[in-house]
């Protein structure tokens, strides 16, 4: 039977570290341990990572976290797994990495893309998959692969996502789960089991990928040499766990069951996540639409420059001017008084799907400053939110979202957020992540609860509702400035 002093594991292999934390039953934090590693980019527009450097770093993470959780006699049941979506390892036939793993953000793919759409018709595509071809996804780097490194594609027995990856360097056994297999373009949606149909178009093997099990199930025991080299009981039960966003949906508590709460994040980029019972995809592939980790579904939708506008402006136009007063002097004045911007410094995501799209202020003149421009900005990301939410709209049921990301810790933000999309925005007590719902989808193995819904249920933070800002003289403007510089309505 567990007992007061037993944990459960949840790891998170992120773009710039892996995370690992240990919760209690109460959903305590007990230990915790972060490690980094590097970016490669070899090439314009390439961006890779080698999964030695994960591994390293992910088994002196265990390895801390075990050491930690000796020296207070916590005992662990179970780890569970999460991680950066739509990169590939693609390993041979004795499981030994074969190159550099393309991630979630390499832009490589562009003749892929044309290549899947070209066999499929992309209304065809959604239907089967939830989402159109997208230059980031894993299938495209599969057949860039093929195309441009012929000798290592003749080589790859197997291809994993990157979380996936690690759940078979430490338990021997290549598995996946719906929630991030679904963001590699090939899995079908409704069955949640490789479509063959897409793969025969593009001449694939389904043999390429791994098993499909629940984000809950055991996917294997650590393996004695891990043990070794972690300090943590050979045999541990490893859990399939979820793709980034939907563990960290799960950690929110934001179940497939309750499709009136979901979340925005304000990070390096801004993300809307809403649960849904059943696959719902926008037709035109405009969001994303993934399985939850919860066993249900969800909408996906990503604009790329949200906290990460801020920043930019902040490091090329402010220098060493604390946040905080970029923020206080934005929300000091009314109005941006006519000025508008569109946070496109990196192209754009949802609804676009355009990577050429590019960044601008306008309405400037010599009365404006940079309280103005800032409340521009922070006005032009909550808009850039607000036009995928309408296309999220008809699909979904949210009524309120928790509020997560750097930017959540701005209250006026969050009532711009709240004012663009007509929702009630809430800021969160604490704010768990993706590797304590990595640990809470462990829970049900370990014994500690009866399902993840009731691990949701349990575990859920509490959430305080920010007053929303009347937007309604910003968003005409930039809404006129979005159609003259992306040349379509919503």
């Amino acid at each position: 039977m567990p007992t007061g002093l037993d944990v459960v594991l949840g790891l998170d292999l992120g773009t710039s570290g892996v995370k690992v934390v240990a919760l209690s039953a109460a959903g305590e934090v007990m230990a915790q341990a972060l490690r980094p590693y590097p970016l490669l980019t070899p090439q314009a527009g390439w961006t890779e990572q080698r999964p030695g450097d994960w591994a390293a770093a992910t088994l002196e993470a265990l390895g801390d976290v075990s050491a930690q959780l000796k020296g207070a006699g916590h005992t662990p049941l179970a780890l569970g797994l999460s991680g950066q979506m739509h990169g590939a390892v693609f390993l041979d036939a004795e499981g030994d990495v074969i190159r550099p793993a393309p991630l979630w953000n390499d832009q490589r793919t562009g003749a892929a893309v044309a290549e899947i759409e070209a066999a499929i018709p992309r209304a065809e595509l959604i239907a089967r998959t939830g989402n159109r071809a997208v230059s980031g996804f894993q299938l495209p780097k599969l057949l860039w692969l093929r195309s441009a490194e012929p000798q290592n594609f003749a080589r790859v027995r197997r291809v994993l996502l990157p979380k996936d990856y690690l759940g078979f360097l430490l338990t021997g056994q290549a598995r996946t789960e719906p929630s991030d297999a679904s963001g590699i373009g090939a899995l079908n949606l409704t069955t949640k089991t490789w479509d063959k149909d897409v793969l025969n178009a593009l001449k694939l093997d389904a043999d390429l990928f791994p098993e499909v099990v629940e984000s809950w199930a055991v996917v294997g025991q650590l393996l004695p040499e891990m043990a070794s080299a972690t300090g943590l009981p050979a045999g541990l039960p490893i859990i399939a766990g979820g793709g980034d966003n939907a563990a960290a949906g799960v950690a929110l508590g934001l179940s497939s069951g309750r499709p009136e709460l979901g979340s925005v994040s304000l990070g390096t980029s801004g993300v809307l996540f809403a649960p849904l019972a059943e696959p719902t995809p926008d037709p035109l592939g405009r969001v994303h639409s993934f399985a939850h980790a919860d066993g249900g579904y969800n909408l996906l939708g990503v604009t790329l420059s949200a906290a990460g506008a801020l920043q930019w402006f902040r490091d090329k136009l402010a220098p060493e001017t604390p946040f905080q007063t970029l923020l206080d002097e934005a929300a000091g004045i009314q109005s941006a008084e006519g000025v508008t911007f569109l946070p496109f410094l990196s192209g754009e995501r949802s609804p676009h799907m355009n990577p050429d799209l590019r960044a601008s202020f306008s309405g400037l003149s010599l009365s404006h400053g940079r309280p103005q421009m800032v409340r521009a900005l922070l006005e032009g990301t909550a808009f850039a939110l607000a036009d995928t939410y309408d296309v999220m709209r008809p699909l979904s049921g949210l009524t309120t979202l928790l509020a997560t990301g750097g930017g959540a810790r701005s209250a006026f933000w969050l009532g711009l957020v709240a004012g663009a999309l007509g929702l009630e925005v809430q800021q969160t007590a604490r704010e768990p992540g993706a590797a304590e719902g990595a640990a809470m989808l462990a829970m049900p193995a370990a014994g500690l609860y009866g399902s993840v819904q009731a691990v949701m249920t349990a575990l859920a933070p509490s959430g305080q509702a920010v007053a929303a800002v009347d937007v309604a003289e910003g968003l005409s403007a930039y809404q006129a400035a979005r159609q003259r510089a992306v040349g379509e309505s919503i």
